[in-house]
Parts: C-alpha cells; structure tokens; sequence
C-alpha cells in the first residue's frame, strides 16, 4: 500500500471515485454503494455497483489515512477484471481467454480453486499471475458476519519468468457478497525473506448504519503512519495485482 496524497490516476480513471466531502465516500454516478469495511492496518473499502456494467461486476474503493489509494473492479467469479494503483498513472486489465480462470464457485464447490491468467497495462507491461485459493474448513465471525477461512499462495511473473511477486496466508470469504477479504498474509522479498502484513476485516457496515459511506479508517492507523517506506497493496490473492 503506497501512502500518497489524493493522487492524478484517480482523477484520470474512468468511474471517477473521490470524497464528495471530507470524510465521505460517494460513488460516481449512476452507482451504488451496498458495503464498507474497516479494516486492520488503516484501510477503509468501499464497495459498490454501477448501472452500466455486467450483472455480478463489483467495484472496491481503498482509502488509508491520506485518502484513495486502490480502485479495483471484479467480476461474479471473483476474477481481477482491471485495477488502478495510486502513483502508477497505469491502467491494469486482466487478458481476455486465462488459461485457467479464477472461480468464486469452484472454489466453494470443490474446497479448492487454482488460477492461471494474465494481466496487461496500458503502459506496456504484462505479467502472468499463477496459484491457488483453498478453503481450510474453518469459519469465522467478525462483527457479526459469518466467513469461510481461505489459505492462497501466488506467483506474479513478467514475461522472462522473473518473479516479481510472491505471497501466501489466508483470506476470508463471503458468500453473500462473492468478495475475499483480507487476512494474514506474507510477501517474499528478493533476499528469501517473508513479511507479514495483517489487514483483515473488523467491521462490516451496510447502508443506515452508523459509519457507512466513511472515508476515514479506524484501526491500527498510529502503527501503520510510524512505518517508514512504501508499503505494498493489501494482499487479496487473485484480486489485488
């Protein structure tokens, strides 16, 4: 997660997500706003509908403590359709025909999904995403909301095989909202070493309640702003490259 000033790339995105005051989220026009989630680790999402796109897509809006810093649309599978990444100015798609797409449904059929899809800017560069998503049989209540613990590991390679990315831990799902959401995860630096990151979910808002529609996050902001360099996008296995 990189911590940045209200940044040029979310000005320049299409379904255009800022605060229409300070402190609240309002979606663009024509969209709707059905879940807010505070998070550990500083993170506020929003998460909404647009009139215009396919039945199931959904649209998430991150905020840290300095406002927007991840815009990111995806599909009734659970499938990374494109993203956009505070500071990058890039628009990142996912390729059309993955060799082995992504699967909300296989996943809670079968315990275990496995994904293989590649993923393009606009600026040029392309990556191959590869890995897997697996129930571990263990469910959790958080603010009231019943999810399904999953386990993930993935690799992002560029085009040489070079391995830019490699992360593992566990996610939460839910069923009604088809989303994963955060938990305990881990990124490999070049040296072989791990580091942990933990932005799992705290509370779950829905319209009319107290909190709803709030850009600022609640927990865990003093330990994350006493960090010092950039840190790395919330970790959501296929749904945040």
């Amino acid at each position: 997660m990189k911590r940045l000033v209200l940044p040029l790339l979310f000005l320049a995105a299409p379904l255009l997500v800022v605060p229409a005051m300070a402190g609240t989220f309002t979606p663009p026009k024509g969209c709707t706003e059905h879940l807010t989630v505070q998070s550990r680790g500083c993170i506020v999402s929003h998460f909404y509908t647009c009139e215009g796109d396919a039945k199931g897509e959904q649209w998430r809006a991150d905020y840290d403590g300095n406002g927007p810093f991840f815009l990111s649309k995806i599909d009734s599978e659970a499938q990374w359709l494109e993203s956009y990444e505070a500071g990058a100015d890039t628009k990142e798609v996912m390729d059309p025909q993955p060799k082995d797409p992504a699967s909300f449904s296989e996943l809670l059929a079968s315990g275990l999904d496995t994904f293989d899809f590649a993923l393009s800017k606009d600026n040029g560069e392309h990556t191959t995403v590869r890995g897997f998503d697996k129930l571990t049989g263990t469910n959790a209540t958080i603010d009231g909301v019943t999810l399904k613990q999953t386990e993930y590991e993935y690799t992002q390679t560029d085009d040489k095989g070079t391995v830019l990315r490699h992360s593992r831990g566990h996610e939460y799902i839910s069923e009604e909202w088809r989303s994963f959401f955060s938990g305990h995860s881990e990124w490999q630096a070049e040296d072989g070493t791990w580091t942990p990151a933990e932005n799992a979910p705290v509370k779950f808002i829905k319209p009319g309640k107290p909190g709803f529609g709030s850009t600022l996050p609640l927990f865990e902001c003093d330990d994350q702003m006493s960090q010092a360099g950039p840190l790395l996008p919330p970790v959501q296995s296929h749904a945040a490259f």
